[in-house]
């Protein structure tokens, strides 16, 4: 199970997370995450596969240059794993940081709780505070 969630964390934060391509992102959340799979985010709560594969999308088309960078290895606890990581321009450094909590189910992801580091403009964005 260690690496299965290690596995999940990472191809979620590039798969997911840091891919363009709307079929291929679809693809991915149907194969790494439960059909009743929560993301919980600074914005609200997103219930269902559709419905993350949206908040993904809008995401990426908001930051299209941007890639995702793992800070680390992922550390994993009995079902559920984290990860540290940066998003940014490639080669620069990130212009926001977090994390990823996982919490798998039948070696899929079940609920994905990411947490953005307060002093970044993204965490200001999504929390609607000028």
């Amino acid at each position: 199970m260690t690496s299965r969630i290690r596995e999940l964390l990472e191809r979620n934060l590039q798969e997911v997370f840091g891919e363009g391509d709307d079929a291929r992102r679809q693809a991915a959340i149907a194969e790494l995450w439960t059909e009743d799979g929560i993301l919980y985010a600074p914005s609200g709560v997103i219930a269902g596969r559709a419905a993350i594969g949206r908040f993904a999308g809008d995401l990426r088309s908001a930051h299209p240059d941007f890639v995702y960078t793992p800070h680390g290895k992922p550390q994993i606890l009995h079902d559920a794993g984290r990860l540290a990581w940066g998003s940014g321009p490639p080669g620069q450094a990130p212009a926001y940081t977090g994390w990823d909590v996982i919490i798998v189910r039948d070696g899929r992801i079940a609920a994905l709780y990411v947490f953005l580091d307060e002093s970044s403009e993204e965490f200001r964005r999504a929390q609607n505070i000028p």
